[in-house]
């Protein structure tokens, strides 16, 4: 059976061709080594980065962007949003702030990738 896959990895966007013979997979199409191993994991173990929007409690604006500090599982991503569904956040929060230490049980973190401002309370 043959699978073809356009790499994302760059902006060349290779037409990569993927047969598997027995327990080998035979690759074409690919300009560069990193496409040979985006087709691969495609193949085994699909991972993305996960973005997504964190509730900020007492902030400026009530969400604040994040995503993993690198690719995960794609299977466990439903389940990883349901966890971060549940996380609230205490303002103020700057770019590169870990919100979640291991979401993937891998070692990769959730960030921030903006700043939000604690809102200023005024006392009459």
């Amino acid at each position: 059976m043959e699978r073809h896959i356009t790499c994302v990895i760059c902006p060349v966007s290779c037409k990569i061709s993927v047969r598997k013979s027995g327990s080998e997979y035979e690759i074409r199409g690919n300009r560069c080594p990193r496409g040979k191993e985006y087709a691969l994991n495609e193949l085994i173990m699909p991972k993305r980065i996960l973005t997504t929007s964190v509730k900020v409690i007492n902030g400026e604006i009530p969400l604040v962007s994040v995503k993993t500090s690198g690719a995960i599982d794609r299977s466990i991503i439903k389940e990883k949003m349901d966890l971060v569904r549940k996380l609230s956040v205490e303002a103020p929060v700057q770019i590169g702030d870990v919100l979640m230490d291991d979401i993937d049980g891998q070692g990769t973190a959730l960030i921030a990738t903006r700043p939000v401002k604690r809102i200023q309370t005024f006392l009459p």
